[in-house]
């Protein structure tokens, strides 16, 4: 377990080393001068300079920065932050992003190769490896939440009456469960090297849109592709995933405006590694894929124009290219030091609630 929670925070320190890298390598191809490239944050463990950049491995390790010349203050200098031009200081802001996307379209490329999950129809029979019905999100407070169940379940068997069945095809697990509403049913379930039983008793009259159990259901098999194209479909995968969660997050901003339940639950560092060692039970390709859901989803919000992430710093050049002069120093500043510590106080209460779900 203390292994598989290390390899989980790994990636997820990975992902973000990457992304300061993204910084790192447009600002070196734009002539920026680059002070440090630090891996952890300070105090600083061992360090060395090539060239003008000190590069360091710092004892906190969680994340990691480049600092450029005249990037908080100016600097008369050529090749300092400030100097340059807006579009391209935009474009070594947007660097880092843009990283994100890049990572999760070579992660998608791995899987497509190796042999993705993807999700089949009921009628699909020929040529599939490992077909299996899969549980894909589960409705709070349904008969499915109180027994345990989570996203990624395999529902292998329903017991009833002594009867026991193999579960295939979707339409036979929700037949069943229709026919046999107000009764207890047992559930074999399939959780990564896991199987288990779960008991629970389909609901007569469930909520519209979530069904007797409560569960959202999707049957999946293995399909791989050729290594020439996997490329192509590690990139389709990442423009469609990157568009499922943006109307997502838009159904769920249109759920607060109506004063209906969002449907969305933050996570903080806390949660998302263990869902990194949740997933990894499951598979190097389920972790390969979950790695590059995260690099999405980071991408997403590290482009919002909220000042201490990049889109906040996109935000201040878009001003300075409309007002033809760059906002205050001391404005830009205040205002991002003031949302830094409102993400802060967020994070903070996000991983107290993490941590109390746990454990």
């Amino acid at each position: 377990m203390i292994l598989t929670i290390l390899i989980a925070f790994i990636s997820l320190i990975g992902l973000i080393v990457l992304h300061e890298f993204g910084h790192f390598i447009l600002a070196k191809k734009f002539g920026i001068k680059v002070e440090e490239f630090g891996i952890g944050y300070p105090p600083r463990l061992i360090g060395k300079k090539i060239g003008q950049t000190l590069y360091s491995l710092n004892l906190l390790p969680f994340g990691a920065f480049v600092r450029f010349s005249g990037e908080i203050e100016k600097v008369e200098d050529d090749r300092s932050f400030s100097k340059q031009p807006v579009s391209k200081r935009a474009l070594v802001a947007f660097g880092g992003v843009l990283s994100f996307w890049l990572m999760a379209a070579v992660l998608f490329s791995i899987v497509s190769n190796l042999g993705a999950p993807v999700a089949i129809s009921d009628e699909e029979n020929a040529n599939l490896v490992e077909p299996k019905v899969q549980i894909a999100a589960v409705a709070s407070n349904s008969p499915a939440d109180k027994a345990g169940m989570r996203p990624g379940d395999t529902i292998k068997q329903l017991t009833i009456s002594n009867q026991q069945l193999t579960i295939n095809k979707v339409k036979e697990l929700q037949e069943l469960t229709e026919k046999h509403k107000g009764e207890e049913i047992i559930l074999t379930i399939e959780r990564g090297k896991e199987v288990f039983d779960v008991k629970l008793v389909p609901r007569v009259s469930p909520p519209t849109g979530e069904g007797p159990m409560g569960v959202a259901l999707v049957r999946t098999a293995i399909k791989s592709y050729p290594w020439w194209i996997s490329p192509w479909q590690g990139i389709l995968t990442t423009v469609n995933l990157t568009g499922a969660i943006i109307q997502g997050y838009g159904q769920a901003i249109k759920n607060v405006i109506s004063s209906k339940p969002s449907g969305v639950e933050l996570m903080g560092p806390v949660g998302v590694v263990h869902l990194f060692a949740q997933v990894s039970q499951l598979g190097v390709n389920y972790f390969l894929q979950f790695v590059g859901m995260v690099a999405i989803y980071i991408a997403l919000f590290n482009i919002l124009p909220i000042p201490a992430v990049d889109g906040g710093k996109l935000l201040f050049l878009g001003i300075e290219a409309i007002r033809k002069k760059p906002v205050s120093e001391k404005i830009e500043q205040n205002v991002t030091t003031l949302c830094f510590s409102l993400l802060i106080i967020l994070m903070i209460f996000i991983t107290i609630k993490d941590i109390a779900r746990l454990f």
